[in-house]
């Protein structure tokens, strides 16, 4: 990948402080919840539902990051990395369902608005926005070098402009008595969850999918290891992320003629410079010598044929 340096957080302080920031999600969540019924605010329940979706994010997250420091072993020979993108992938997909019924009901609430207790809304939304702050505060560092922290960062991010936007929808209720800003603000909250959610669910998608990284120009990679002394070719490439920072690839690469002996430096060398350049760090190679190359390869994937030796095509 691209970038080397990592922000990262001793992971005993790091449960305590999504364990924290789940504690005061839920806290949150009880009290909106409580103050939309009595309030009949849709966009205090809105709100509510986005931090309960919080709350669960960081709950899944805590238990994937809790699985993923399991060590290796015969049936997950590759860890349990992974399991983190898994999490970031349920809650995704739970955002984007809780987007979609918010508009749904918002455009219930459009054909038949509802009274809507003004004071109250500002109030309970007050309180939210510093608890949003609040655990912001407490994910932001995890959130540098964690799919699902910052997945969760970004949404009490987006949990504070909701609160925002609930105070003014409260306000102008106040002001003006103007009911239909409340499904309005509901709208405007379900909107920026989807938005969120589907341009981030990509990159959870892709490495799941086994795409190559996206911070790794993969022509350049080739090249890097064509222009290298000894080698002839590179083919059969397959670019992927183990997990959300570690990339590998696995190729088939062509040791120059009469450089056979040197094969094993050559293998290192090409390691070597994958690390440095582009951080790849876990390689396997398929040594070929020149003469027995596979025939008319393809550079990414595929499936070369070798060349049949010189007995064999007599």
């Amino acid at each position: 990948m691209g970038h080397g340096h990592h922000h990262h957080v001793d992971p005993e302080a790091g449960d305590r402080r999504v364990f924290a920031a789940i504690a005061v999600n839920l806290g949150l969540t009880a009290a909106q919840i409580l103050g939309g019924i009595v309030s009949g605010s849709l966009a205090l329940i809105a709100d509510a539902l986005h931090n309960f979706s919080d709350a669960i994010s960081l709950i899944i997250a805590f238990g994937a990051r809790k699985i993923a420091r399991r060590p290796r072993n015969a049936k997950m020979t590759f860890g349990y990395g992974r399991v983190e993108v898994v999490a970031a992938l349920i809650n995704y997909t739970t955002l984007i369902v809780i987007g979609l019924y918010l508009l749904y009901e918002a455009a219930m609430r459009f054909a038949d608005p509802q009274d809507v207790e003004g004071w109250l809304i500002v109030v309970i939304a007050g309180i939210a926005l510093v608890v949003d702050a609040a655990t912001a505060m407490l994910t932001y560092t995890m959130s540098k070098s964690s799919v699902n922290i910052r997945a969760a960062f970004l949404h009490n991010v987006a949990d504070a402009l909701g609160s925002v936007a609930v105070i003014v929808a409260g306000t102008l209720i106040l002001l003006y008595d103007w009911r239909l800003v409340d499904p309005i603000v509901t709208v405007l909250i379900a909107g920026y969850i989807l938005w969120q959610s589907f341009r981030e669910i990509g990159p959870v998608i892709r490495i799941l999918m086994l795409g190559s990284p996206p911070e790794i120009e993969t022509g350049a990679v080739l090249d890097t290891v064509r222009d290298l002394d000894g080698v002839a070719g590179i083919h059969h490439a397959h670019f992927w992320q183990m997990d959300e920072h570690r990339a590998a690839l696995d190729a088939h690469v062509v040791i120059a003629e009469g450089r056979w002996s040197d094969a094993d430096a050559v293998k290192e060398q090409i390691k070597t410079a994958l690390a440095d350049r582009f951080n790849i760090e876990h390689t396997t190679l398929e040594l070929e010598c020149a003469r027995h190359a596979c025939d008319d390869p393809s550079e990414f994937g595929g499936r070369g044929h070798k060349h049949k030796a010189a007995s064999e095509e007599a």
